[in-house]
């Protein structure tokens, strides 16, 4: 047999009410109370009635995440934390995998309307403004993690994209390298112009003219990395040291500098962007670009469930500082 709000009430000693307040997360209720009924609720395996609860207008304790690629060790890292994060809340959550498509965005916010999420955080480079827009309109919250579109009233959580790039060319530049090329995903995204824009503002702060003028855009993957860096350092003026706008396409030059057996970092440095955990595990480990991945995921959820449960007024735009994490893949050039 089912088990209901009554027995849950009854084998924790409870009023009704105070089991509801439990499960919709309101009022005031101590912390022992709330984790003795959390706790007898997972004993006797209760499982709310999402279906009743949006046909009543409540909540659902569900949060949609589109990302653009699970694959990706970055967006796997912020799925988990957000996950992780929504549980300790007691929200689950419904992760849709876009490619940067714009039609799978847009049938993907009709999929998480339709199942009546609370909320949706968005990790994309979104361009569907129609779907945008219809969330606007329905007033079901929205929130972006490590992107951000200035023009849409949402909050945001996000590094300085800009420091990052800057950060990662100034150390280059420090290293003695001049011939610095960059590997960037789609210029389209925010995140990517910031990051070539920081890099080029270092190199032209250093006096390097024509300096981070090769910037090749690239899919975001280690594949496409890696073919991109072969057409680099096979190219006449070949670079010293390579920019990788995220970790992917960094390792995707590492294995082209293998094939055509340059050293690592003698030969050619280089530098990726997010410090994921394949950063550190690839050989030579690489110097990268730090994001605070799992701040990121936990402050995005804490501000659309806030959002959800109307405890905040006004959008927040958090812009966190990016770290340069220096490993073996980066040294002074042997080539001038």
């Amino acid at each position: 047999m089912k088990t209901t709000i009554y027995d849950i009430a009854k084998a924790a000693g409870v009023s009704i009410a105070t089991v509801s307040k439990v499960i919709n997360g309101t009022g005031r209720i101590s912390t022992d109370t709330r984790e003795r009924i959390n706790e007898i609720m997972q004993e006797l395996d209760y499982q709310p009635s999402v279906v009743a609860s949006a046909l009543t207008g409540k909540s659902t304790f569900t949060i949609g995440l589109l990302i653009p690629d699970l694959a990706n060790p970055l967006y796997a890292e912020i799925a988990r934390s957000v996950e992780d994060r929504g549980r300790e809340l007691g929200f689950n959550l419904v992760m849709c995998s876009t490619d940067n498509n714009p039609r799978r965005e847009g049938d993907y916010i009709t999929f998480l309307k339709q199942k009546k999420v609370d909320g949706i955080i968005i990790s994309t480079g979104i361009s569907n403004e129609a779907g945008l827009k219809s969330l606007n309109l329905q007033r079901i919250p929205v929130a972006f993690v490590t992107r951000d579109i200035p023009t849409l009233e949402a909050d945001s959580v996000r590094v300085d994209d800009f420091a990052g790039g800057y950060r990662a060319a100034s150390h280059l530049i420090g290293l003695g390298h001049r011939h610095i090329a960059v590997v960037t995903e789609d210029m389209n995204l925010q995140a990517s112009r910031e990051r070539v824009r920081g890099c080029r503002f270092a190199l032209e702060e250093a006096g390097i003219e024509g300096g981070g003028n090769t910037v090749i855009e690239s899919v975001s993957s280690v594949e496409e990395g890696k073919r991109h860096a072969l057409e680099l350092l096979t190219s006449e003026h070949s670079p010293t040291a390579i920019f990788a706008c995220n970790d992917l396409l960094a390792i995707g030059a590492v294995q082209a500098a293998k094939e055509l057996r340059l050293t690592i970092p003698w030969d050619l440095s280089i530098v990726g962007f997010d410090n994921t955990l394949l950063a550190g595990i690839v050989d030579p480990p690489l110097t990268t670009v730090s994001q605070p991945i799992a701040q990121m995921g936990r402050q995005v959820m804490d501000l659309i469930i806030q959002e959800v449960r109307g405890q905040k007024h006004g959008k927040q735009r958090i812009v966190l500082t990016p770290e340069l994490i220096v490993r073996q893949s980066t040294t002074f050039p042997r080539k001038v």
